[in-house]
């Protein structure tokens, strides 16, 4: 009988490439099983209870499917003014949303929760960093725009991509903007054990 590898006991509830990206860089292994869960159905609230809750239900989602494994589920936003900007419909929607972000500072939110049906443990925060963008020309706008990456993303750009030339300054986590904010998430693995340090491995 073949011997089959032990499955990693985290879940990435997310499709998210940059959020993959950046576990992987932590050294950690993980599975990754999107979420299905409709964000539509979730009434928009408080920005950090929004994403929170959004978080939540996502990682719930997977963890009710495999109760025995810790998931991690994540949701990202980008705040300007009290505004909350999702991913752009289109070249109007990023147009604007690049304008109304030029020479300002906004705020990047990301909820995540980390939880295990099973051990009937769940963990969730939101962590906010502030983004300060320099002043765009229309010209910038435009070839950004034309570049299709802003049309995945909140706020209609990508700090990890072509999208670092528009910011100026952040404060706080870089990895929270991308999409996941790694210390905290790594924190609260390793204090649940769910990871160790091992020299002589990977974590795990």
């Amino acid at each position: 009988m073949a011997n089959h590898a032990p499955q990693p006991p985290l879940i990435l509830a997310s499709k998210s490439p940059r959020r993959n990206y950046l576990l992987k860089q932590a050294g950690i292994e993980f599975d990754v099983i999107p979420s299905q869960f409709d964000e539509n159905v979730m009434p928009v609230k408080e920005p950090s209870a929004y994403v929170k809750a959004l978080a939540q239900a996502k990682a719930e989602d997977i963890s009710r499917q495999y109760p025995g494994r810790w998931v991690i589920g994540a949701d990202t936003i980008v705040l300007i003014d009290g505004l909350i900007l999702g991913k752009p419909s289109g070249k109007e929607a990023a147009r604007g949303m690049l304008l109304r972000l030029s020479g300002q500072t906004h705020q990047v939110c990301t909820g995540f929760t980390i939880c295990c049906a099973e051990l009937n443990k769940s963990f969730t925060n939101a962590v906010r960093t502030d983004v300060t963008f320099k002043r765009l020309s229309t010209d910038e706008i435009e070839w950004y725009i034309n570049t299709d990456e802003p049309f995945d993303k909140a706020g209609a750009y990508a700090i990890q991509g072509l999208g670092t030339f528009l910011v100026k300054s952040i404060h706080g986590s870089y990895t929270n903007v991308v999409g996941l904010p790694v210390c905290e998430v790594i924190e609260y693995l390793i204090q649940e054990g769910v990871i160790r340090m091992n020299s002589n491995s990977r974590r795990h």
